[in-house]
Order: structure tokens, then sequence, then C-alpha cells
């Protein structure tokens, strides 16, 4: 009999360390597993890694050669930021001629404020790198070394033209046994003052991370299990143990991307909103055509060319505490139950709510007297909880995670509710409402951000305390919700389905071809480097003019995943049921349009009258979804067209022009996706015709002339 393959997703947070382990061919979940996060262990939480790993194993009978993929997440490189447990950083600036003058001062970023009172310690020096000797860099590295440097930095003015200099130093560095890292190792972007501090911080990560690397690779080799050891990034995706030794940085925030990688895997998304609701605060993200959205991330208030997923965290969860001013709820969170040491009113049994009455107190030093707790006549005290007040509202369904106890909700309530002078269900009413408009604050900002269309959008619910805010959040705005399944697990299953993946920028002012065909074999290498497996990878390239960025991002997997391209394609009725929901159309006027590849679009017509019916506005909704029955675009006034190949020159141009807006100044192009084979290509980025024909060119050059294309375009 032939033994299942296994995936195995480890992810280490701030209390627990979860692990579950994936069958490789369904994606379902065999096994889940959580432990107290091994801090204080000498071997660190690398501990907890190595004994969760065998912990889940054996308790499933897996044998190490069943194990095809095994990744871990972990929030220790934002720890680390966040609490100023890093590593004091030397950095060589290096220049010559007029550029030395700005070099010397745009390669020194003094000591970096990381948190408030937590500094990333520096020290610098500066050398012409005009013949430059052997032995003045030595003397450098000793110097700084002497100052008290445990890493050094090489930061080179235009070294992302010519790393040279900038690979001798890490050379000499590490024969004298110090870690070393050049500013064009981390990113390939002009703007020496970013760059160097990018790589400052990436630098002050490395003694830690490598402890905890080769303590975890040790561990998984000695278990036997012949997969590498794959680690998560801040964009969702993995990348191998030995990559990470060189750019740590990369794995900051990664503990917030397994999240929404997991609900992207698991849920097939298309445009959403994603919660992770936990105890104490509420990680938000976007999800839009399949994609999460991602942005440079900031590092005590500093921009850095570290591209991280576009999260936001608010101080509202499961445990967030209420606050109470002359007689009147006033607020919820950012304090939680956790914090002030209580346990949820909504989880004590009933018969020790005993003549509650209500207490005020500050749950840290220095916040204010105006959370309120639940004192009991027996000397038990609860804390009152948004969790609490979703379980008496009753959005929290039978067996869930954050389902308690209603009776003992409702009996402590009876004493805030009377201090406030409302009805329990009105008191619940008005601190979930409070937690709504805090966290819609932050939604209808990402809405807008990413231009979301609110009717086609779903607030999707992960985390343990996802059923408490989400099901309300929803109902009142009136959106879709839903409620990612195994959500307390979704991180961990997020990192255990991720696929590696890379990135790649470069300031180039109008990229020619040639340039973007460097980039994309540049980023080809990256990825196998990193992990992933070749005839896996697949290469987005776009162009942000504002900025003069040639950007290639690739994402592949680390062993062949052709199971998906198998699966039982989803019947043509089913699917035109899913693409008139997706765009709120009627079914009878949705029909399938153009298919091609793994891709079938449907279309439907709607025709709005006005002034009393004399004007007629036509416009075209259409829902492209993969064979899987997973909706990967859909819109509102669009344009599509089906090509071969070899129309490129005739049709294709046509369909552009006339979907471009020409005025006195200038000619706007259509937004365009492109989908074909098992590509989804999205060209929105592209300035000029030419650009947009170019990159569609080099993206399509294994085609044959009779291979055909569905084109998308929107303004």
């Amino acid at each position: 009999m032939e033994r299942r393959k296994v995936r195995v997703g480890i992810d280490v947070g701030g209390t627990f360390t979860d692990a579950a382990v994936i069958d490789n061919e369904t994606f379902e979940v065999i096994e889940k597993m959580k432990i107290p996060t091994t801090h204080h262990d000498e071997d660190g939480v690398a501990k907890g890694i190595v004994q969760i790993l065998n912990q889940i194993l054996e308790s499933r009978g897996i044998l190490p050669e069943d194990v095809a993929f095994i990744a871990h997440g972990t929030t220790q490189a934002t720890n680390a930021l966040l609490e100023g447990d890093v590593a004091r950083v030397g950095i060589i600036g290096m220049g010559s001629g007029l550029d030395g003058i700005s070099a010397r001062s745009e390669s020194n970023p003094g000591d970096i404020e990381l948190a408030p009172g937590k500094f990333l310690k520096t020290y610098h020096t500066y050398l012409d790198s005009k013949d430059l000797k052997e032995e003045q860099i030595a003397a450098a590295i000793d110097e700084l070394s002497k100052q008290g440097a445990e890493v050094i930095v090489a930061s080179e003015a235009y070294s992302v033209d010519d790393p040279t200099n900038e690979l001798r130093v890490v050379e000499i560095a590490n024969r004298k046994g110090i870690y070393a890292t050049g500013g064009h190792e981390i990113s390939q972007l002009y703007g020496l003052k970013t760059r160097t501090r990018t790589a400052v911080v990436n630098a002050s990560l490395i003694p830690k991370m490598m402890e905890t690397a080769n303590m975890t690779e040790k561990s998984v080799k000695n278990a036997s299990i012949q997969s590498q050891l794959m680690i998560m990034r801040c964009d969702g995706g993995v990348m191998s143990i030995d990559e990470v030794r060189k750019r740590p940085i990369l794995t900051m925030l990664s503990g917030l991307a397994a999240g929404v990688a997991g609900a992207l895997m698991y849920e097939k998304i298309s445009d959403g909103i994603f919660f992770e609701v936990g105890g104490t605060s509420v990680d938000i993200s976007v999800i839009k055509n399949g994609k999460v959205m991602i942005k440079n991330a900031q590092v005590g208030g500093h921009r850095t060319y570290l591209q991280s997923l576009d999260v936001r965290t608010l101080g509202i969860a499961g445990g967030s505490m209420i606050k109470v001013v002359d007689g009147k709820i006033t607020d919820v969170g950012p304090r939680s139950a956790h914090i002030a040491g209580k346990e949820y009113e909504s989880f004590a049994p009933s018969d020790q709510i005993v003549n509650p009455k209500v207490k005020f107190l500050s749950p840290r030093e220095g916040d204010p007297q105006e959370y309120i707790i639940c004192e009991c006549e027996n000397g038990k005290e609860y804390s009152y909880t948004l969790a609490g007040a979703a379980n008496i509202l009753g959005y929290i369904p039978e067996g869930d995670y954050a389902r308690g106890n209603t009776e003992a909700a409702i009996k402590a309530w009876e004493a805030l509710a009377s201090h406030v002078g409302l009805t329990v269900e009105e008191a619940a009413r008005q601190v979930m409402n409070i937690a709504i408009d805090k966290t819609m604050k932050t939604v209808n900002e990402m809405i807008e951000d990413y231009e979301l269309d609110r009717s086609f959008t779903t607030l999707v619910g992960g985390g343990g305390s996802g059923t408490v805010l989400i099901p309300a959040m929803a109902e009142r705005e009136n959106m879709k919700c839903k409620i990612a399944s195994n959500a307390p697990y979704i991180s961990t299953i997020g990192v255990a389905l991720a696929m590696v993946k890379e990135q790649l920028e470069r300031t180039i002012v109008n990229p020619t071809e040639d340039d973007i065909k460097r980039i994309r074999a540049d980023i080809v290498e990256r990825i196998v480097k990193s992990g992933a497996n070749e005839d896996t990878v697949e290469v987005t390239i776009e162009i942000d003019s504002q900025k003069n960025i040639l950007r290639a991002v690739a994402t592949g997997s680390t062993e062949l995943r052709s199971k998906d391209l198998g699966q039982d394609a989803m019947a043509e009725a089913d699917m035109r049921v899913i693409a008139a929901k997706s765009v709120d159309q009627p079914l009878e006027s949705t029909k399938l349009a153009a298919q091609t590849g793994r891709w079938s679009l449907f279309s439907s017509e709607s025709v709005k009258k006005s002034f009393f019916g004399l004007l007629k506005k036509r416009s075209t909704y259409a829902s492209v979804l993969d064979r899987e029955g997973v909706v990967r675009f859909k819109k509102g006034n669009v344009h599509f067209t089906k090509i071969a190949k070899s129309q490129f020159g005739g049709e294709l141009s046509h369909f552009l022009d006339d979907n471009t807006i020409y005025s006195d100044a200038n000619a706007t192009l259509p937004k365009v996706f492109v989908f074909y084979k098992e590509k989804m290509l999205d060209l929105t980025g592209m300035q000029t015709k030419e650009q947009l024909m170019s990159i569609l060119e080099i993206e399509t050059e294994m085609l044959a002339a009779g291979d055909e294309l569905i084109v998308v375009a929107y303004q």
C-alpha cells in the first residue's frame, strides 16, 4: 500500500507554538496541536519546534519519509525588533569622487529607534572605494569590532550596478569569523539611505536568527526528514533556510502573512478582507483578484525596501476589555483580559457568578482606571469582554472555539447593565457597535486604498475569535461574510500550504525588452535557489513608472503540484451559478462567453434606464473562474475578446486602441488582464501600449501561434 505524503506547518507565536499536518494530495487537515512557546529554554523557541514536530508525527504514526514539505513561520524577527533584542551593527560606507560626499552621510543612519526607548545601535566608518586595498577593509572591520559591532554591513553608492566592493568586505569579514551582508543583497533599488537602513535592520537580526535556523534545521535532520526546511516570509511565501541566513529580515511580520496565505489556499477568496482575530488584537489584510496586497514595511517609523503584506493591526479582539466613564460605556480595548490577568466572563461556570458587582481597574501601570471587571461575592473576578457580548447576542455557533457559557455571561453582565442603565442586550449591542465602528474605520480605508467594490467584497474571519467580530460586522454593514474552516489554526495551515516566493526590484527608467528579459532570468535563478522546482515557477513583471521601478515577482512550489491540474473540473452549470452570484447579476442573463486553458469567462449585460426610459446605459459584467470554480477576476464595465497568439499584431492592437481614452494631453491605456493555459497575467501597471505588448510577448514566447488567450480591459 502506498503511504500518503503529508505537509507539516509549524507556527511559532508569542504564547503558543502550533503545528498542523495536512494531506499533500487533498489538503485535508489530518492533525493539529498546540504547546506553549519555549521562550525560556536554553535552546529558545527551536526547542518547542522540535517537541511539537516529534509529538505530532508520533501521534499519527507518520514516518519521516512521508513528509513531503515542512515549513515554519515565526514572530521571532518582529519580536526581536519590538523588544530591541538585536545585534550591534558596524557599517562600512563606500563611495568615490562626487558621489562620495553624499555617500558618507547617506550610509550612516545613526542609531535606529525600533520601539519607544529601544534602539538598534550602529557604528559607522567610511572608505574611499577608488583603489581600495584589502588592508584598509580589514582595518575598518577590526576598528568597528573594537567599538562593539557584532555584524558588518557594507554599503556603497551604486553597488546595485556593481557589487564587487561590497562582496569584498563581506568575504574579508567572514574570514575573520564575523557575520556580514551587503546592501545589494537586500535590495536592487537606488537610494543609498533606505537601502542601508534596510540592510542594517537585516544584519541586526542575523546572529539570533542563525541560532534558531541552525537548531531547527538540525532537529529536522535528526528526525530523518529528507524534505528541506522552509521558512515563512513576510509576503506570504516561503524560502529555504539558506536564504534566511542571508536575509532574515524577510521573516519579519511572517506570522501575519501565514493566516492570509491559509485563507487564500483554503477558502478560495477572490476579493475580500481577511481578519485574524486573536485574544488581544486583530490583523486585517486585503485580498484582491485572489492575491494578497503588499506594501513597503516600516521599521520604527522609517520606510525600508522590505516588501511585506499590508497588514493593519488593531487592539480589538475576543478578550478586549470594556471602558466605562460616568456611567456610560465609552470604549472597547485596547487592553485585553489576558493583559489584566483575568479570565473571561463567558468561560466561567454559571455557579461561580454569585451576586456580581462592577469593579474598576487599570490593567497595566499607567492605564486609566476605567476598565471594568465583574467581582463576585465568593471573591472570584472575571473580565467583561467582547467575546461575552458576542455570546450574549447569539453570534457564536455551537462548537466554535469562542463559544462560551451564555448563562454565565448574562449573569455577569446584569451588574454592568444596571450600572449603565441599560438592559443586558442593549449593553452588549453598544459594546459590539463600538468594536465594529473602530474596525470599520480601518476596513473602509483599505477598501478605498485598493479600490475594492463593497458589494463584491467578502469579510473572512480567521483566528480563534473570528466569530466574535465578523458576523456582527457583516450583518450591520450589509456585507457578505464567512468564517474560515479550521479558523483557530489558519496560520499554521497557511505555513503548511505556502508557496516559494521571491521578488526583485530595480531602478530603471522606461525599461526595454532586454531589461525585462534580464530581470526575469535573474528572478527565476533566485527562486530556484530558494527551493522552488523550476517547472512550477510563475513570474509576474510590474512596471511602476512613477517611481521608475521594474519589479519581478516569482512564485513556485517545492515539488510538482500537478494534482491541482488534474482535479476534476467543475461543471459549467455550477460555475454559472458562482459567476452570477459573484457580480450580483441574475442567473438567466449570465452565460459562458469564452474559455481557454483553465479559464472560463462568464458575462452578463445589465441595462440601466434613465430620463424616463429614453436613455439606456449598458454595462457588461465579467467573472473569470478557474477550473475548480474559484472566481479569480470579477468586474463591471469591462470589454473582452478572445484571440490566438498569431493575432497580437492586428486584433489585439485594435482591441487596445478601441479601449484607450484619448485626450488632448495623452492617451489613457485601459487596465488589462490576460488569461491563457494555467496563467493569469496582470498588466494593469503598464503606461504605454509598447510596454504592454513587449511584456506580453516575453510572457507568451513559449505559446504556439494557434494558442488562445482571453483579454479583458477596463478603465
